[in-house]
């Protein structure tokens, strides 16, 4: 066996940590006027797509933990763009709705996408393409 294969610039793990670090850092700019991080981008997204939900629905579609979510949605509270209520039905469950300025927040960041791909230099279909052979890493894997 090739002592290349332990070369640092040969592992996957290194190029994905590097690329999520730098990724940030390419949203970083383009998510500042909208007053949000990417953390916070994510969370926005999920709920764009459905609100109210569970926080630990939410936790779990963001692969994140709910005590590193929660702080999270409560600076998207102070901001004013969701809401966290309680289940009338279950007390211990905590939803996370999106209020008029999360849901208006929306039409701006439809910008971020194509903003994006011109960053990178990358089309839609080259990303989804990127997005696809990443999809061993990106779930949730038992033992």
């Amino acid at each position: 066996m090739s002592d290349d294969l332990l070369r640092l610039e040969n592992q996957v793990c290194f190029a994905l940590v590097t690329a999520a670090r730098n990724v940030v850092s390419i949203y970083r700019p383009v998510l500042e006027p909208l007053g949000l991080t990417h953390p916070q981008y994510l969370v926005m997204l999920a709920l764009w797509e459905q609100s109210p939900r569970a926080l630990g629905e939410l936790a779990a579609e963001l692969a994140m933990e709910p005590a590193t979510l929660s702080p999270l949605v409560k600076r998207l509270e102070a901001q004013g763009r969701v809401t966290r209520t309680r289940r009338p039905s279950d007390e211990r469950v905590l939803e996370i709705g999106l209020t008029g300025e999360g849901r208006d927040l929306r039409t701006k960041a439809l910008a971020v996408p194509e903003q994006i791909m011109a960053r990178v230099g990358m089309d839609a279909a080259a990303l989804a393409s990127l997005r696809d052979a990443l999809s061993p890493f990106a779930g949730r894997l038992e033992g």
